[in-house]
Parts: structure tokens; C-alpha cells; sequence
């Protein structure tokens, strides 16, 4: 049976994922910002626009960040932050690599779920290089290391099998579903791809994937 360490503890979750931002109209600028960008992207963002759906005044926008580009940024990192917080919750706990993986997974698509904009924003800077590439990379990495400490032992560091293979592919497994879900619709799918059935369906799939993985590397 394929076992692995306990990870180690980077950090504790915070009780207040937003607490960098307390402000209870600092954070309703962060949801308005977040709710535009799930609509339309980054060109769906501008002061009025965010101030209108946070219903505030314009001029708080620019009291609380110095510009929308500012505002964006803290928006991505509090997706990061959430993002990063439930994986390593999901790997803290006892078990071995098959349970541990199915929960890393079932958090992932919670968190997708609950955060639509997250695949398209992301998706956005890394094609077209933009100002907040840098800050995807960098949660990227933290995110490797985290799945890479879990899984420590199991797989090769380097080659074909090593992690940077296996947590691209489990990323795109979940990511892609949220970017092409919406393109394909109703007539295409046979049912709303992120509506509660397509989403539990896909959850099915997604975790016969792992255990297919698991059952080829256990043959490795």
C-alpha cells in the first residue's frame, strides 16, 4: 500500500482568511471586484463599476487601494490564500496517499466551485503575461511544495512520474472543467456543466482519475 509522511505544518489556517483586509467596506470592495471579474474578466473591472456593485462611493475605491490594479492584485492573493489554506488543510491529516488524495481533491473543487472567476483570472495573466504573472507564479510554486512535502517518498523527484508532472495534470483535471464548462453549455453537455449535476458528476470522474493514477503508479 502506498503510504506517505504526515506534512509538515507551514502555517495555521487563518480563522479570518481575509484578515490582511478587515474593513467591512474594504471588504465589500474586494466581493464587488471578485463578483465582476467572475462576469466579464479583467475588463469588467473599473472604479465605478466596483463602487456601484459594492454600493459605495467611487472615491472609496482609491482610499482603501491606490489603484483597480492594486485592488486586483489583493483580490488574486485572497484567492491564493484561500486556495492554499484548504490544500494544506486537505493533507494535514492522517492517512495514506489514496485518502489524503481524494480529500486534497474534494477541497480543490470545493474551493472551484465556490470561486468561478479563479480559473479565468488566472488563465488571463498567464496568456496574455500580465502585470500579476509574477504573483501566479509564486502561489503556483507554494502550491507545488505543499503537494510535493505530502507526497515525499512516493514519487521520483525527477523523470516522467516526478510531482511536477503529477500536480500539472491534477491541476488541469479541475481547472479545465471551470475554463470549457461554460463555452460548452447545456446543448453540448446534456446538462448546465456547472450546475449541481454536471458539478457531481465531474467530481466522480475526477477522483476515478486519481485512483486510476494511483493504481498505475502502485504498478510502477
Amino acid at each position: 500500500m502506498l503510504t506517505v509522511r504526515s506534512i509538515p505544518e507551514k502555517r495555521q489556517p487563518s480563522e479570518d482568511l481575509d484578515a490582511p483586509v478587515r474593513n467591512a467596506t474594504a471588504l465589500a470592495l474586494l466581493d464587488a471586484t471578485e463578483s465582476l471579474l467572475a462576469e466579464g474578466g479583467t475588463r469588467a473591472l473599473s472604479a465605478r463599476a466596483i463602487a456601484e456593485r459594492a454600493g459605495v462611493r467611487k472615491a472609496l475605491v482609491f482610499y482603501y487601494w491606490p489603484s483597480t490594479d492594486a485592488l486586483f492584485e489583493e483580490v488574486l492573493g485572497r484567492y491564493y490564500r484561500r486556495h492554499a489554506d484548504a490544500l494544506t488543510a486537505a493533507l494535514s491529516t492522517e492517512g495514506d496517499v489514496r485518502a489524503r488524495l481524494h480529500r486534497m481533491i474534494d477541497a480543490y473543487l470545493d474551493f472551484m466551485e465556490t470561486h468561478h472567476a479563479y480559473a479565468r483570472v488566472v488563465q488571463e495573466q498567464i496568456a496574455t503575461s500580465g502585470p500579476h504573472v509574477e504573483l501566479v507564479r509564486g502561489h503556483l510554486i507554494e502550491v507545488l511544495a505543499i503537494t510535493t512535502r505530502a507526497l515525499e517518498g512516493v514519487l521520483p523527484k525527477t523523470g516522467s512520474l516526478a510531482m511536477r508532472h503529477f500536480h500539472l495534470s491534477l491541476s488541469a483535471l479541475v481547472i479545465n472543467y471551470f475554463t470549457y464548462g461554460p463555452v460548452l453549455g447545456r446543448g453540448w453537455w446534456g446538462k448546465e456543466p456547472l450546475g449541481e449535476r454536471g458539478l457531481d458528476e465531474r467530481r466522480v470522474h475526477v477522483h476515478w482519475v486519481i485512483d486510476a493514477w494511483l493504481d498505475a503508479l502502485a504498478r510502477e
